[in-house]
């Protein structure tokens, strides 16, 4: 059976990392990218150390490094991370007319060589870049999506196991929205062991941790100083590809055109969807409180107007 081709798009830690993570998963063989410059050899060098890690971790996934997107042909999968990244005190609209200079660029590539393939945005603002993506490429919105829902439940996830001292693995949880200081944290869909977390956790301290949560990337690069989170993304977009390839219909939180979804009126926003070889197979629209919904319309409206700067932009 021919393994999945998946391709990164920026060799940069975030993009390395989640080849790390697809390689050793063998979710199929990867094509590492980045552009020609100074650094032109960095994603050959980044491919064959994690190829050199194979025989030990016991995974055949080819990994190999490239400027040139004509090795990329073909590929199932496209994860694009490329991008500026963030730095202290640097929000995410401050990236806005950068990366989407880049994503064009990126996207006019990956349409001529990748027309089938599903397109899995990570770069920031993420909400702006896939909707960017999503116009350029031309793929059908169910093929071009984001990854935020993901890492920012995850993040969640973490606080909430960490507050309790219980595995992570019994915490379940919802975010929807846009991805950062907008994001709608359901408490309807949270429980830990199936127990409400409102019965485990006092509202004033939950909320405190779903400020933290919101936070969750600035936090890291305020402790970093000179960079951004990369392990919990590139896990977080690792876990969106092997949906794709592996056809695992994952009920999962991404960044997805809703039209008349939830009245969005045509915009990506974070909402849960089933995930699978196709892309995004369905929508799941939920029952949300009064509150549940003022706060993801507010989150819509922020990144309506993310998306309409942008378009002044480029």
């Amino acid at each position: 059976m021919r393994r999945a081709k998946i391709t990164v798009i920026g060799a940069g830690n975030v993009g390395a990392t989640c080849a790390h993570w697809c390689a050793a998963a063998e979710l199929g063989d990867i094509v590492l990218l980045d552009i020609p410059g100074d650094m032109a050899d960095m994603p050959r060098g980044k491919a064959l150390d994690l190829r050199q890690a194979s025989p030990i971790f016991g995974f055949d996934s080819n990994v190999v490094g490239t400027n040139d997107y004509a090795d990329t042909a073909g590929s199932d999968v496209v994860v694009i991370t490329a991008g500026i990244p963030r730095k202290p005190g640097m929000s995410r609209d401050d990236l806005l007319a950068t990366n989407a200079k880049i994503m064009t660029s990126v996207c006019n590539e990956v349409k001529s060589t990748s027309p089938d393939a599903v397109v899995i945005v990570v770069s920031n603002p993420l909400d702006a870049m896939v909707q960017q993506a999503q116009k350029v490429t031309g793929f059908p919105p169910e093929r071009v999506i984001g990854q935020a829902g993901v890492l920012d439940t995850a993040r969640y996830r973490t606080f909430l196991a960490m507050e309790l001292g219980v595995s992570v693995e019994d915490v379940s949880a919802l975010l929807m929205g846009g991805h950062g200081d907008t994001m709608v944290p359901l408490a309807s869909c949270t429980s830990v062991g199936g127990i409400p977390v409102t019965q485990l956790i006092k509202q004033d301290r939950l909320d405190e941790i779903i400020d933290r949560t919101r936070k969750g990337g600035a936090e890291i690069v305020g402790l970093l100083k000179t960079g951004s989170a990369y392990y919990a993304p590139a896990g977080a977009t690792a876990q969106m590809v092997e949906a794709v390839v592996r056809d695992k219909k994952r009920l999962i939180p991404v960044a997805a055109y809703c039209d008349k979804e939830y009245g969005v009126g045509g915009y990506y926003v974070g909402v849960p969807v089933i995930l699978g070889t196709g892309g995004v197979e369905k929508i799941v629209e939920l029952e949300l409180t009064d509150d549940e919904k003022a706060a993801f319309q507010k989150s819509v409206d922020a990144v309506k107007e993310l998306v309409g700067a942008m378009a002044s932009l480029v």
